[in-house]
């Protein structure tokens, strides 16, 4: 038979592949379809996805299926272009990735694509850079590393501000990738990376709990998108492979509560530190407050104040004599 009627339904077969008295077993069908996501190119629009369609209304005729679409969301996603053309082999365009696996790894090369763009927009491989996929990865490995496998408390004793932000990453990556917005998935992760290394070199340090839950939520989250470094933070941090069987973080929604922002505290204009302050701070307490924070510290290195510009609760900035 033509391998289009073939493909028209063999998503139903999956569900029951050694079912022998029909085509699927119906009470399986019922149980996993219609499909949650079809991820395809635009192409498919006209052949493969329009069959499947056709077929799945026609067993539904015929009452063998109680649905009539067969996906639930489409993805169309984008090409991965060479100097703004798309690749072929009649135009010599192609790129060899063996060179680029071989100097930064498949972690970083697939973050490199993932991070481009949103997956149904094209990217072009000219543009990409994967050395600073290298360098955040080895920034995740450094967190992971500076906690190490010793265990001090349970994470509810941790610094709460980290944990926030923590619950809100695992809240939003979530949603995201649901989205397929795996883009600004990464994003997140990557602003999780930032708040754990404020947390161990200007804040509570790397033996908190709520910095082990920050690193531990990392590697579990970040499987999604470069297993082998995620895998090996997990182990770094303690644990017995795989990372891939830890399970989906759940969120703590009391730590979602907007009761506190990020105060961002700037000297001479530029970003020295983050405060975790309640949405109603007084303007002197923030004053003091940012006038004491160890990045405000090193940025004055003994110099005295002239000014401070206080807008509470999120921007402080300090101008020194």
């Amino acid at each position: 038979m033509d391998t289009f009627v073939d493909s028209s339904w063999y998503f139903l077969r999956y569900c029951s592949p050694q079912f022998e008295h029909g085509p699927f077993e119906v009470d399986a069908v019922r149980r996993w379809c219609p499909v949650d996501l079809y991820v395809g190119g635009v192409e498919h629009a006209i052949l493969h996805l329009l069959y499947s369609r056709f077929f799945t209304k026609v067993l539904n005729d015929m009452q063998m299926l109680d649905f009539t679409e067969p996906f639930t969301r489409l993805v169309n996603q984008g090409q991965v272009i060479n100097h703004g053309k798309a690749m072929s082999k009649s135009l010599g365009n192609g790129v060899d990735l063996g060179a680029q696996l071989a100097e930064h790894g498949v972690d970083a090369i697939r973050l490199t694509m993932i991070f481009a763009s949103p997956p149904e927009d094209d990217i072009d491989w000219a543009d990409m850079r994967p050395e600073s996929m290298v360098k955040f990865l080895g920034r995740v490995m450094r967190v992971a590393a500076d906690v190490g496998t010793e265990v001090t408390g349970p994470a509810s004793a941790g610094e709460v501000g980290l944990r926030r932000v923590t619950h809100r990453t695992i809240d939003e990556v979530t949603r995201l990738v649901e989205a397929t917005r795996l883009n600004v998935a990464v994003a997140r992760l990557m602003e999780l990376v930032s708040a754990a290394r404020r947390a161990i070199d200007a804040g509570p340090g790397a033996s908190d709990p709520a910095v082990r839950e920050a690193a531990e939520t990392l590697a579990i989250l970040l499987s999604l998108f470069a297993p082998y470094t995620a895998e090996e933070c997990w182990q770094v941090l303690g644990h017995q492979p795989t990372v891939a069987m830890a399970g989906w973080p759940a969120v703590e929604p009391a730590l979602l509560e907007q009761d506190t922002v990020t105060c961002v505290v700037q000297v001479n204009g530029k970003v020295r530190d983050r405060l975790e302050v309640p949405t109603g701070i007084g303007e002197d307490e923030l004053r003091e407050l940012a006038r004491a924070a160890p990045g405000v510290q090193r940025a004055l290195d003994g110099r005295g104040v002239r000014t401070v510009i206080v807008r509470p609760p999120k921007l402080v900035n300090i101008v020194p004599e």
